[in-house]
């Protein structure tokens, strides 16, 4: 990706995450409120990942388990069936409502509309003692939208991390706006046709 395209897109991300914002704030709102409503916890989760050149920063969703998920301290990834996930918990994972306060990270210039999912140092760790070639991903900002989850889903296992990490590369050889474009579009009408991944 040229300079230039580097710099429109990053424009994009501001302007677009600021509408975003702003457009679904009664969204935000209501969402909210529901977990509120349900167990009286903590609404937003934070949560460190490892992002633009391997630096750590603090990723924003909406809490979608419960509040001891992680009672033993030791990172695990969630399941399909993950009897960790609260009831609204689960309706936001499902269609993806939990990632909308990753506008924020967006906004402030940690994330970027299209990029790798960011994943947290635990399991960053993991996957480099297999591949090392994880590192490349440094060069990119974690994205919001990701060909790697369109395709290959939620990662629920090693296994699909590594193929994460193989579509991840992909799209660093192969990254345009085009191609950002078409991966946003196909995103936005899975999601809208009631596709699971």
């Amino acid at each position: 990706m040229s300079p230039i395209a580097r710099t429109t897109k990053r424009f994009l991300d501001v302007v677009a995450s600021i509408v975003g914002l702003a457009v679904f704030s009664p969204v935000l709102l209501v969402i909210y409120i529901a977990i509120k409503c349900e167990d009286h916890g903590k609404a937003i989760f934070s949560q460190e990942r490892v992002g633009y050149h391997g630096e750590i920063f603090t990723l924003y969703k909406f809490r979608s388990m419960i509040t001891l998920a992680e009672a033993d301290g030791k990172p695990a990834l969630c399941q399909k069936r993950d009897k960790r996930l609260t009831r609204v918990g689960r309706f936001l994972r499902e269609h993806h409502l939990d990632e909308l306060p990753q506008l924020w990270n967006v906004l402030k210039g940690e994330m970027s509309f299209v990029g790798p999912r960011p994943e947290r140092k635990y399991f960053v760790d993991q996957i480099k003692s297999i591949n090392p070639d994880y590192e490349q991903l440094y060069q990119l900002r974690p994205g919001l939208f990701s060909a790697a989850t369109l395709y290959n889903g939620y990662t629920d296992s090693m296994t699909k991390m590594l193929e994460r990490l193989r579509m991840d590369l992909d799209y660093l050889y192969h990254r345009s706006l085009w191609f950002d474009t078409k991966i946003i579009f196909l995103t936005v009408f899975s999601i809208l046709v009631g596709k699971k991944f």
